[in-house]
């Protein structure tokens, strides 16, 4: 989009809010924990300020995300996001005979569920394979069959390094990602499974078994840090409980590593208690002062945010007027709602108190939106359809970015586009996005609408972990070329 079409502001600094989530190791020189869910200022301007920096200001308008979340149960494990010591990372179970009762939240799964786990490790004690354990428990009498309709999981190292890419680039064959979360939910976007996942497995009454025993290995690294991001879409036939784990590899005689057996699991479910560091407390919900979101380690209520994006009342959405705008927010949250009223993030309808109130962020969470787009006009016109980030405010009516972007990456991820072409043919695309705070980008694509017609756009995503929210979705009609 040329600079034309947006308001240009000469400025010496941008004053915003930056939430900054999972932030990529490369940023990190010293490559350790630090509270990474604490609302961060920007400093304040200063002579040092390079003068080139512009702050643009797209006019327009700005929608709440029509619809809501559904209520299929996500199970989110990614507190602690960096883990030292061993322990339970998220457990459904009863507490009854455990020995940490309070590291047992009593929530039974039936019938359609996701499961999402993230953590990492860093500098781990001679340098040990981190494990990280999915467990399921039948506690009926009859055998459950649990299936997987598509499930990945995917190490840092070597699988999905944190890489910096193109503001945009295809991937139609998933060979694009730039971290372990964006390549997971990337799969299962695709509906694949990873090698290690079968289509479904069987427990047997009052058994357990292990639905994922994955290492996360340090050996060999320069620095020794590495994860593990893992998504899973899943339906049972039964009641079942389930537990994400954290074990370092068990030892032979000889010394050598070996990967942790179910009955050794199973013990460490019983008598272990809560992984370690714990992340920081987060701020109430009607909290005051510095805004910590928290890590998040519970089950959200809603895994899909599946909506049709029309005029209010309407069951069209007429495109807006030559160089104008409409855009939603996606991802709001209680830091960044730019300005409509609306906070998206997920509740957690079980928690552990030391870990957030809401889903921020709503990682692996799937939006689904479709836009019907008509051309209430006289004239063909070329419309922009665009995912981007822009500066977290709460302005009504406006949105910020800046030229440079500040180097931060704000979104990461696969983006998958359904639709129409102008000879009638069915099309789908695959783009991976990278971009930065702020960053002014390059529409997702471009349609052609004559006078009266009308043509659905089907924008679909899980959002990625290790992206920031918000974002918007926005739906531009560019000007007439001068003929």
């Amino acid at each position: 989009m040329q600079l034309a079409r947006w308001v240009i502001l000469g400025i010496s600094s941008v004053a915003s809010l930056i939430t900054s989530y999972a932030v990529p190791m490369e940023l990190r020189s010293a490559l350790i924990s630090a509270n990474l869910s604490q609302s961060i200022p920007t400093p304040t301007p200063s002579a040092t300020t390079k003068p080139s920096v512009r702050e643009i200001v797209q006019p327009g308008e700005i929608r709440p995300l029509s619809g809501q979340l559904d209520r299929i149960p996500l199970v989110n494990s990614n507190s602690p996001e960096w883990i030292k010591q061993p322990g339970i990372l998220l457990s459904t179970f009863p507490p009854n005979n455990k020995a940490t009762p309070a590291a047992h939240l009593n929530f039974p799964l039936n019938g359609e569920f996701n499961l999402f786990a993230h953590h990492f490790t860093h500098d781990p004690k001679d340098r040990q394979t981190l494990y990280i354990g999915v467990l399921v428990y039948n506690p009926g009498t009859k055998p459950i069959t649990i299936a997987l309709p598509a499930a990945a999981s995917y190490r840092l190292e070597p699988d999905a390094p944190f890489q910096s890419k193109p503001p945009i680039l295809d991937n139609a064959n998933g060979q694009v990602f730039s971290g372990p979360g964006i390549r997971a939910v990337d799969t299962v976007l695709r509906g694949q499974r990873t090698r290690e996942f079968p289509n479904q497995i069987v427990v047997q009454p009052r058994s357990y078994q292990l639905l994922m025993n994955g290492d996360i290995s340090t050996k060999g690294l320069i620095k020794p840090v590495n994860g593990r991001s893992t998504f899973m879409r899943l339906n049972s036939n039964g009641s079942i409980y389930v537990a994400t784990l954290a074990m370092f590899a068990p030892k032979t005689a000889s010394g050598k590593e070996r990967a942790p057996t179910l009955p050794e699991w199973q013990t460490l479910l019983t008598t272990g208690k809560l992984a370690t560091p714990r992340d920081k407390t987060p701020t109430p919900p009607n909290g005051t002062g510095v805004l910590i979101y928290g890590r998040v380690a519970g089950v959200q209520a809603g895994s899909t945010w599946r909506t049709q994006l029309t005029d209010p009342g309407q069951a069209r959405l007429s495109i807006p007027k030559q160089g104008q705008t409409i855009a939603y927010g996606l991802s709001t949250l209680r830091g960044g709602r730019l300005g409509t009223g609306q906070i998206q993030a997920a509740k957690l309808r079980v928690r552990y108190p030391d870990t957030a109130y809401e889903s921020h962020g709503n990682y692996a969470t799937y939006y689904d939106l479709t836009l019907p787009l008509t051309n209430p006009t006289t004239q063909t016109q070329t419309v922009s359809i665009k995912l981007s980030s822009p500066i977290k405010q709460d302005l009504q009516g406006v949105l910020r970015f800046r030229q440079p972007p500040q180097d931060f990456p704000f979104f990461r991820g696969t983006v998958r586009l359904r639709y129409q072409d102008e000879r009638q043919q069915r099309q789908t695309r695959y783009l991976h996005l990278w971009h930065r705070i702020g960053q002014v980008v390059d529409p997702l694509m471009q349609i052609k609408l004559k006078p009266g017609e009308t043509r659905s756009v089907q924008v679909d995503f899980y959002y990625p972990p290790d992206a920031t929210p918000p974002q918007v979705l926005s739906v531009t009609t560019e000007l007439l070329k001068p003929e």
